[in-house]
């Protein structure tokens, strides 16, 4: 499929998503994120992509924030609107998606940027990536799931204080923090998400399936996590990928797993 915004390719089990409005900083409109949702559905449902890896493109943005000219306007019925089809058309489609979806942060991931890369099952960050949710010095508050999932990664206190002062942290107090997961140069940012990649393309993709849904499931009101994993857990022994992977274990082999 042809996108106007980001562009997309394919290798040995990995999908790229590449952000491209470099003149923009990357910054998501409502477009981009029609079109990321699109990408991400589509890499999600072919069964060949074991993992899905989210960036932006050139060196200074992964994503600098959302178009606020789209939005300068909007009263508090359109602002509600936006934030709702924003968080279930992209944000929180991304964080339940079955495939593995890990954010490459080069350069600014700022407001919308920085809520998209939390969206993400994990981040790996450039050394030069700098992250914050700045909307209050608009007025406003992050409105795609930066004030939840923010406190989630690194406690409520330093989110409280990020978010209240509009800061940015770099790469190495990112780390720090638990809100990546490694920091490496700009040059090696995709080449080490490719390797993580291919540890995880390796493993059962029903397994990380169930996995992905029962660790959500800890931060969801109304669900009990530990249920979710006994109903995952169990459900797993009737896959073929199980029966490969223990038949491949007793047998002292590496497992070839269909993905079923």
């Amino acid at each position: 499929m042809n996108y106007e915004n980001i562009l997309t390719s394919f290798q040995n089990g990995i999908t790229i998503i590449t952000i491209n409005r470099p003149t923009k900083l990357n910054a998501l409109n409502k477009a981009t994120i029609k079109e990321l949702h699109e990408a991400f559905k589509s890499a999600n449902d072919d069964i060949n992509t074991k993992v899905i890896i989210v960036t932006g493109s050139g060196e200074k943005a992964f994503v600098a924030g959302a178009d606020i000219s789209e939005f300068a306007d909007y009263d508090s019925k359109k602002g509600k609107k936006l934030a709702k089809k924003g968080q279930e058309l992209l944000f929180n489609f991304v964080e339940n998606l079955s495939t593995p979806t890990i954010a490459a942060v080069n350069g600014f991931a700022l407001g919308g940027g920085l809520e998209l890369a939390m969206a993400c099952h994990f981040r790996v960050a450039s050394s030069n990536a700098k992250m914050g949710l700045p909307e209050v010095s608009l007025g406003v508050i992050p409105g795609y799931g930066g004030t939840q999932r923010l406190p989630q990664l690194i406690g409520k206190g330093r989110a409280m204080e990020l978010i209240m002062t509009a800061g940015m942290i770099d790469a190495n107090q990112a780390l720090n923090y638990g809100l990546v997961n490694h920091v490496t140069t700009p040059e090696e940012l995709l080449p080490q998400c490719e390797k993580i990649a291919g540890k995880i393309a390796r493993n059962s993709s029903v397994a990380i399936s169930a996995a992905i849904k029962a660790i959500n499931a800890n931060f969801k009101d109304g669900l009990d996590g530990f249920e979710v994993e006994i109903s995952e857990f169990g459900d797993c022994f009737d896959t073929p990928d199980f029966t490969e992977g223990t038949t491949a274990f007793l047998q002292k082999r590496k497992a070839d797993f269909l993905g079923r």
